[in-house]
């Protein structure tokens, strides 16, 4: 059997990124966008697919974009704040978390 790939994709036009997997939309996470700011707030899983970690890869892959894009996220939908709760390593992108005043 040969795995399934999925990609998580920015879809602007319709303001959320969605994961695909072989041309099939299997969810979304809906946000809003300002000029600093991403606010995430609805992820959307097809129940096909419930439980196989697909919400996180969304999650995953719409965060890595946002970093790209140096964006901060305010997240609003209750599964993107609890993923990154359980990630630590993506707590510096949330809105709300306090700036760092560490110097050498």
């Amino acid at each position: 059997m040969i795995p399934m790939t999925t990609t998580v994709v920015d879809v602007p036009d319709r303001q959320r990124y969605e994961i695909v997997r072989d041309g099939t939309t299997l969810g979304y996470a809906a946000y809003q966008k300002t000029d600093q700011l991403i606010i995430f707030t609805h992820t959307e899983i097809d129940p096909s697919v419930e439980g196989q970690g697909i919400g996180g890869r969304l999650v995953r892959g719409a965060l890595d974009d946002v970093r790209g894009l140096g964006l901060a996220v305010l997240p609003i939908c209750p599964f993107v704040h609890g993923w990154m709760v359980r990630h630590p390593e993506y707590a510096d992108l949330d809105y709300r978390s306090p700036g760092s005043h560490v110097t050498d």
